[in-house]
């Protein structure tokens, strides 16, 4: 008798995570309805991998597989492991929201912000059936990514953060993602609208408990930035070493807004950052930077798509990788420049320092232009360190290792440098200088 061993598919699997998560996930009717399409459309792609152009250098189906089932809501002893990691983090001084295990954990948050800024838990809001525009929270026109739609099939809460008119905030808005449990999925969508004349930071922060292991985070956020507020973007991944982090930003720049933007990325084996950036409205500038730090087998992927779809407008993008062992970085950048957007300065340069033989960077920087009175420009370089230099600080008495620090640490300072404000831009180092110390 021959035996035949049939493995399900990853959409079929997929399709049972969400089977079994349906009855728990907030919201009916609409909500249910934009679900189940959101589902629909993952299902028909399934995940994303290399004949998908956009994902081409990160094949989902082999470094991620399947859909890990969602995380439980944590329970106490969850809570408490959460509330050690916490301990853990560099950032203080700033107002701390918590999603644990993909649900919002009041008592590890801060209850009450500054004057001006109103915060709501999105299960909550997708759960009140007198808000007709609730079902909207999980539909997105900004892009048909594979990921953003699974997303919204599965997204079980996060915070949802506005701002008033000329409110200048004096301490950031600080999302702390935990996961606790392993071999799980976290599912969260948080949103941010600055109004008129408004200023914030955002941190969002990634970071794993009590041991947890092989777990996925798959996060999105959307914002708004309103006429001539002025919005600072500090991302800090540090997740579990064998975990997974696929996130997404999606964003609308109105008129006159200054957007910064860091992404920084020195945990999990397999991460992707993919940030839609829109310019709404005419004088908008957004500055785009990051920095990726990544040694053993970490796949580490940064892609990003500028759209400039009105005049006088300015963008830039710096982003630096250091590559060590068997690792691998990409980098995509697309900036689309519309018909009627002239006027526009848009900038691009990556670069990537390999620090191994089996180390790999992937660098594909694009322009699509339709407008003739632009000035635009993207770089890409990958090389080693710099022989001469290394050995003019070896000749100074230097150590080999601690020469390569402070080679490594002059090649991501640009990208840092970006980070307006001192003591968040102290913290990215000092992650900086953490990553270069475990190098021995």
């Amino acid at each position: 008798m021959n035996v035949a061993l049939i493995k399900p598919t990853a959409a079929e699997v997929a399709s049972d995570v969400f089977a079994a998560a349906r009855d728990r996930l907030p919201g009916k009717g609409p909500v249910a309805e934009a679900r189940r399409a959101a589902f629909d459309d993952f299902a028909k792609k399934g995940l994303p991998h290399r004949r998908v152009e956009e994902w081409k250098y990160t094949d989902l189906r082999v470094l991620l597989r399947e859909v890990a089932a969602l995380a439980a809501p944590p329970d106490a002893a969850a809570l408490k492991r959460a509330e050690a990691a916490l301990a853990t983090l560099d950032v203080t001084g700033a107002h701390r929201l918590v999603l644990v295990d993909g649900v919002f954990a009041p008592s590890l948050s801060d209850t009450t912000l500054e004057a001006g800024v109103t915060t709501h838990r999105l299960a909550d809001i997708l759960n009140d059936a007198g808000n007709a525009t609730r079902a909207d929270l999980l539909r997105t026109n900004a892009t048909a990514d594979i990921m953003v739609a699974l997303n919204a099939a599965l997204a079980t809460d996060g915070v949802v953060l506005g701002v008033a008119d000329d409110a200048k905030l004096t301490k950031p808005l600080h999302i702390v993602h935990v996961a606790t449990q392993s071999a799980a999925s976290l599912a969260t969508r948080s949103f941010l609208k600055l109004g008129k004349g408004s200023q914030a930071t955002l941190v969002e922060s990634f970071i794993a408990a009590g041991g947890a292991q092989t777990y996925q985070t798959h996060d999105a956020v959307v914002l708004w930035a309103g006429e001539g507020a002025h919005l600072d973007h500090i991302r800090l991944v540090e997740d579990a070493r064998d975990a997974a982090n696929i996130s997404t930003a999606i964003v609308t720049l109105g008129t006159g807004t200054q957007y910064r933007a860091f992404n920084l990325t020195s945990g999990a084996a397999v991460s992707r950052y993919q940030a839609f950036v829109r310019f709404g409205g005419e004088n908008a500038h957004a500055d785009v930077n990051g920095v990726s730090l990544l040694n053993g087998r970490q796949h580490a992927d940064n892609t990003l798509v500028l759209d400039h779809t009105v005049p006088h407008c300015t963008s830039n993008e710096v982003f630096r990788a250091v590559v060590d062992e068997a690792a691998h970085s990409v980098f995509q950048g697309r900036i689309n420049v519309h018909p009627d957007a002239q006027k526009t300065d848009a900038r691009m340069m990556t670069r990537a320092l390999l620090l191994s033989d089996e180390a790999e960077a992937d660098n594909k920087p694009e322009l699509e232009i339709f407008a003739d009175d632009v000035q635009c420009g993207h770089g890409a370089t990958t090389g080693a360190l710099d022989d001469s230099l290394l050995f003019y600080l070896r000749a100074r008495g230097l150590p080999e290792k601690e020469a390569q620090a402070l080679l490594i640490q002059a090649f991501v300072g640009e990208a840092m440098e970006a980070i307006a404000d001192e003591s968040l831009r102290d913290v990215a180092i000092a992650t900086a200088e953490r990553w270069l110390a475990r190098r021995g």
